[in-house]
């Protein structure tokens, strides 16, 4: 009845309104005006710097060190908005001219002495290290992080991985100086995930002690090349190895593709790939063998080698053992793409939220102030659940880092489960929230400048590369699978995996769900645990049913692919839930471990509330689903007056984010047009 007395007043001073202008009808509302956050919101609750330590995990000097080499440099394209300096590439460059901005940012963390140590230097430091540049790196432009990351996690790491002592020597130091540089040629026209299945073909001359590599179709065509199309001087190739007629699998070979001027070497063949929906900034290429031969000595013989008359040579006889321990070290590409994404998600509720903060529109009340935006609750149920998920997969993400850089044979499956499990679960969720907060900033997430849209069109290949996240998933409910059948065969309790839930007796849910119970540790994780270990049996029973209806493993496994993929991210939420615990339990400072509380909770209520196979396999009651919603929308509410200091934490500088995070009526002024 307010709005509708409200509304008949207004028509009739319309309506009735005096034409001389002595009773004016309509009365100027006053401008709006920008007030920062960090004015108007309540002061931190707890301690900023120690929040940012705990989700960064290492490296913050040397993080710092590279956010204001990047900053001062022109080469980052300084741009001054609103009385602030922004650094982000120019999109409205062409193709070209974005790649060659690549190599001269290169050329600039070169001499800089970013690089230092990177393929040199040997344990977890350097490698963590080197991991905190590259989360750096990324935060400032995709296309320069892939670049760097394929000259050296792909190419340098293959050297590492895959070659010995001999290709050390040769090869890393020139690699770390960019005296070399190197591109990967894993993907084919024909195949990407199926590795196994690449048609490029490597024989062995004898006579003359060289390798031999041909492209004998279209389909056997590297494809999607990093660095192929204008700048690597030399590739790794993957290829199927004949020996004597006989296929001995899928090997690695250094192959030189361009002299030291530039010139395409003789027998290669190479075009571009052409414009992209994002990371332009990478000449992405295609490469063609035509009978080139090399020396034996660019065979890396890690896992397997050829004797100069001929002779195959491998401890490991069991072909899909070794294939595994060919792929084996390449985990370092899934987890940097993991990492990566959730910097980027980062910084798209950081600019999302901050704007919120900000930004105002409609009023609750006929005569009452224009609402900020975050102070709408349906406002707070889009934002800031992601921001608890991202905190989340944040503590999954440096537990990948650590478990990868301190890597022991005995850790290869785990890493490789894990990697993928969390590869596919962060990049999906990047995706999703990019999305969330460009919508949540209206028509100025559309802008460039503002980062967020533009940042879909960059990380959308992070779905795909290093493994389709859909086959990555089946990949790991197959290891899950692998587990569970050794586990009951050898009658033995399940290890490892954080599966040894498995071997005590299945978690009891209450009937009805109060808000202590909710927020309990020992029943979001009995939660987790319930769908996981169920789903596992299901999936086993399944495969077990239609083996014994005559189906062979392979063909049970593709046909039961929807309680496979169920099962990848059961398991996948489970982990990353285990890491928000154990970095909880870390914590000593009580207001922090208040927020990280009602953070973990959010995390796992959301997770319940969004995968509909609690429902579906009873889980979780119809009222139970629905208290869960309602505890969802409590704890935005208790969010939401520590929403500026979470996003404060990921220690991104303004620099680095966009001007909708800051003073965005300054930015879109006049005066700022003629200036």
């Amino acid at each position: 009845m307010e709005k509708i007395n409200f509304r008949t007043k207004v028509l009739s001073r319309h309506l009735n309104h005096d034409p001389t202008g002595d009773k004016p009808f309509l009365q100027s509302s006053p401008c709006l005006s920008y007030t920062p956050p960090e004015l108007s919101e309540p002061n931190s609750f707890f301690d900023v710097k120690l929040m940012r330590k705990l989700m960064d995990g290492h490296n913050i000097e040397d993080r710092d060190w590279l956010y204001n080499l990047i900053v001062q440099s022109k080469l980052f394209n300084p741009q001054e908005k609103g009385g602030k300096i922004f650094v982000l590439p120019d999109y409205n460059q062409s193709m070209e001219q974005q790649r060659e901005m690549t190599m001269k940012r290169i050329e600039y963390l070169l001499d800089n002495g970013v690089f230092q140590g990177w393929l040199t230097r040997k344990g977890p430091e350097a490698e963590l290290r080197k991991f905190a540049f590259l989360d750096v790196v990324g935060i400032f432009d995709h296309s320069l992080a892939i670049k760097i990351g394929v000259h050296f996690f792909l190419w340098g790491g293959a050297i590492q991985f895959f070659g010995t002592k001999r290709h050390h020597d040769k090869w890393l130091k020139d690699t770390e100086d960019y005296v070399v540089k190197g591109c990967f040629s894993m993907t084919e026209l024909g195949h990407g995930s199926n590795v196994r299945g690449i048609e490029t073909i490597t024989t062995y001359d004898s006579n003359t002690r060289e390798f031999i590599i041909n492209t004998p179709c279209e389909s056997a065509q590297k494809y999607w090349i990093g660095g192929a199309a204008n700048h690597a001087t030399h590739t790794i190739v993957f290829s199927q190895l004949n020996i004597n007629g006989r296929n001995q699998g899928v090997h690695a070979f250094i192959a030189q593709i361009r002299d030291a001027n530039g010139n395409i070497c003789p027998n290669i063949r190479i075009a571009d790939c052409g414009h992209k929906i994002g990371l332009n900034g990478v000449d992405n290429g295609r490469l063609w063998f035509d009978n080139v031969r090399i020396p034996r000595e660019n065979l890396l013989n890690s896992v397997a080698d050829v004797s100069p008359d001929g002779q195959y040579l491998s401890a490991i006889k069991d072909p899909d053992q070794r294939f595994a321990a060919f792929l084996a070290p390449l985990t370092s590409g899934r987890v940097t793409i993991a990492v990566s994404a959730i910097y980027q998600s980062k910084i798209g509720l950081a600019i999302a939220i901050r704007y919120s903060l900000t930004r105002r529109a409609f009023s609750v009340t006929p005569s009452g102030p224009e609402v900020l935006l975050l102070d709408y609750p349906s406002h707070q149920r889009r934002l800031l659940p992601l921001l608890a998920k991202t905190y989340a997969m944040s503590f999954a993400a440096n537990y990948l880092k650590t478990l990868y850089v301190k890597r022991a044979p005995a850790l290869i499956k785990t890493i490789h489960i894990v990697s993928s499990g969390f590869k596919a679960a962060l990049t999906w969720h990047n995706m999703r929230t990019l999305q969330e907060c460009r919508e949540a900033c209206g028509g100025q997430g559309m802008k460039t400048e503002n980062r967020i849209g533009h940042l879909k069109g960059e990380y959308d290949v992070q779905s795909t590369f290093e493994g389709d996240n859909n086959v990555l998933m089946q990949q790991v409910s197959k290891a899950l699978l692998a587990e569970y059948v050794a586990a009951k065969k050898r009658n033995k309790p399940f290890e490892g995996l954080g599966l040894e839930h498995m071997n005590k007796p299945s978690p009891v849910i209450p009937s009805q769900l109060t808000s202590t119970v909710m927020r309990s540790i020992d029943f979001e994780h009995d939660m987790l645990c319930l769908r996981e270990r169920d789903l596992l049996n299901r999936f086993a029973s399944e495969i077990s049913q239609r083996q014994a209806q005559g189906e062979s493993k392979e063909h049970a496994f593709v046909m039961s692919y929807q309680l496979a993929e169920d099962l990848g991210r059961a398991f996948s939420d489970r982990a990353i839930f285990q890491t928000f615990v154990d970095a909880e339990t870390t914590v000593t400072d009580a207001t922090l471990k208040s927020i990280l509380c009602l953070l973990r909770s959010m995390y796992a209520l959301v997770t319940l509330e969004e995968d509909s196979a609690f429902l579906r396999y009873g889980f979780l009651s119809v009222d139970n689903a629905a208290a869960v919603r309602k505890e969802v929308a409590k704890l935005c509410g208790e969010l939401r007056p520590h929403a500026l200091s979470l996003v404060s934490s990921f220690g991104i500088p303004d620099a680095l984010l966009s001007p909708i995070a800051f003073n965005w009526l300054e930015t879109n002024s006049w005066s700022s047009v003629q200036h």
